[in-house]
């Protein structure tokens, strides 16, 4: 009997697969920043799955913008 509730990660992939109209849109290094930001969302899927967002959209833009805040206290740090 398989799964009939998709991980998180599964889902993610899908939201992110639905994105592919507007990164395709996108100038070459805005894709490539925009490739960059759907890594972020993968890198706290175990956090999103946790939480169980009834909207798993929240823990892709929550994800994202951890990480961008982490990015910005890091060049902060180096001045």
């Amino acid at each position: 009997m398989g799964r009939t509730v998709p991980t998180y990660r599964m889902t993610l992939e899908s939201i992110i697969q639905s994105w592919s109209d507007f990164r395709r849109a996108l100038p070459r290094e805005d894709r490539e920043v925009f490739d960059q930001m759907v890594n972020r969302a993968r890198m706290h899927s175990s956090a999103s799955t946790y939480a169980a967002f009834s909207d798993p959209v929240e823990g892709a833009l929550l994800s994202i913008l951890l990480e961008q805040e982490k990015e910005i206290r890091r060049l902060r740090e180096k001045r």
